[in-house]
């Protein structure tokens, strides 16, 4: 139970950590990219000289695959973010988690009793209470597909996240992380490049110090999931997230939260019960 409320308290810190760097207008990709880079130096520095495993070349190849699925899904998201409306952006993100939960059933076996699948439908609608805050969007089609698109490339990112526990790869989270960072890190680099952008001096300084949290962050992500079943773990994760960015949306960046917000987040409380 530790790992799994230091991981909200985690998750939580580095979406607000990203939100504090919005607020002063730095360019997203230049910040995700950064925090990558900055993540694999600090993980390859910690393996030299503090490393007491291997770099296991399956934990590499899977978190190759976590890099792109992460990096394609932050620059996916920042994309939708300018297009459509953020409250839709938020609920394609935030119901991302159906995506793990699917594959844990399918795939990897995993159980659901009838009180935990009651808490993950009330976290479904908990989840779209609190993040719908905009109405709907005008071009419904068009936002749609950006919908969509977040939610299938976050999903797929959490997919990753969850295998190293089923691959047997608990004790290569070093090699894991490396790889998914470096990669991550270099096509972001490749795509501001891309952009004919050059970072500036406090965009640098803002995604170094995201990317010594992350570090710190995926860890403990990683150790709560090969703790605790991912049909428990993302329902709750999601609510409890969610939840804390609405208390500090209202206390401390002063924005209005809606009814309906108010509602989702008792709801979501109420889900987080059942699923635990």
């Amino acid at each position: 139970m530790l790992w799994l409320v230091l991981s909200f308290v985690c998750s939580f810190g580095f979406g607000q950590l990203f939100k504090w760097s919005q607020r002063r207008g730095y360019h997203a990709p230049t910040v995700v990219s950064v925090n990558y880079l900055t993540l694999a130096s600090a993980a390859g520095l910690y393996h030299i000289f503090f490393g007491q495993t291997p770099l296991n070349l399956a934990a590499g190849r899977i978190g190759l695959y976590t890099g792109i699925a992460f990096i394609v899904s932050m620059l996916v998201m920042t994309r939708a973010l300018e297009r459509v409306e953020v409250g839709a952006v938020l609920t394609g993100f935030r119901l991302a988690i159906l995506v793990p939960v699917g594959f844990g059933l399918y795939l990897w076996g995993e159980t659901i009793g009838f009180r935990q699948a009651a808490g993950l439908a009330m976290a479904g609608s908990a989840l779209l209470l609190m993040t719908w805050r905009n109405g709907v969007e005008r071009r419904f089609g068009v936002a749609l597909w950006w919908v969509l698109a977040v939610f299938f490339f976050q999903g797929l990112s959490q997919v990753f996240l969850r295998a190293v526990h089923y691959l047997g790869l608990d004790g290569f989270h070093q090699s894991f992380l490396l790889a998914t960072s470096f990669t991550a890190g270099m096509l972001g680099s490749l795509f501001v490049l891309g952009c004919r952008r050059w970072p500036r001096p406090k965009e640098l300084a803002m995604g170094m110090g995201i990317g010594l949290y992350n570090l710190l962050a995926l860890t403990v992500i990683l150790i709560a999931l090969a703790k605790v079943p991912g049909t428990v773990y993302f329902p709750a994760h999601g609510c409890a997230v969610v939840i804390l960015d609405n208390l500090a949306a209202h206390f401390f960046w002063r924005e209005p939260v809606s009814k309906a917000a108010l509602w989702g987040a008792i709801l979501g409380a109420v889900a987080m019960i059942l699923v635990l």
